[in-house]
């Protein structure tokens, strides 16, 4: 089994500007074939601890443009994952992006539940301090009891998750 050290870090304004870099090249590329780019996860949150790793959802009108949309990505050095089990969301690795922070990119129909997942729980956190001390307190545990184990780091945050899923109706 391969170990994979877990690191979280307070929140870093640079993480915003981080996300403008990704974006504006993305931008370029893409051109009109999105409809939007969105900052989701955990460094989109200003306040919140986080791996830091910029996530990002480009949305896009359906499934028709999804072939012009790997075909442009291809041509600045991502690679389509397919949707890694998780319906409404393509994954993209990188290679060759040392320019920019590390990041996770995903391409998601504007109707997927998993593109509205992701931005309601982003728009609760933004909206409830609390919520986000908490959360950066369980991260922050969850790395201390598991710095070697992705899973379990997981498993542990899995809990607060799911209550603001609940919360929020999802």
């Amino acid at each position: 089994m391969i170990t994979k050290h877990v690191v979280v870090l307070p929140y870093d304004e640079q993480w915003r500007q981080d996300f403008l870099r990704i974006k504006a090249e993305l931008t370029n590329t893409l051109g009109q074939l999105t409809i939007g780019i969105e900052h989701v996860g955990s460094t989109s949150v200003q306040g919140l601890s986080a791996k830091p790793i910029i996530d990002i959802d480009v949305i896009i009108k359906d499934y028709t443009v999804l072939e012009n949309v790997v075909s442009a990505l291809r041509e600045i050095g991502y690679q389509h994952e397919g949707n890694l089990g998780i319906v409404g969301r393509e994954a993209f690795k990188y290679d060759g992006k040392e320019h920019l922070q590390k990041h996770h990119l995903y391409v998601c129909p504007e109707d997927s539940p998993e593109l509205k997942r992701h931005i309601a729980f982003r728009d609760y956190l933004r909206t409830h301090p609390d919520a986000v001390r908490e959360y950066s307190h369980i991260k922050e545990e969850a790395v201390k009891q598991f710095p070697d184990d992705i899973e379990r780091y997981i498993g542990y945050k899995s809990p607060f998750i799911e209550k603001i899923y609940a919360e929020i109706g999802i």
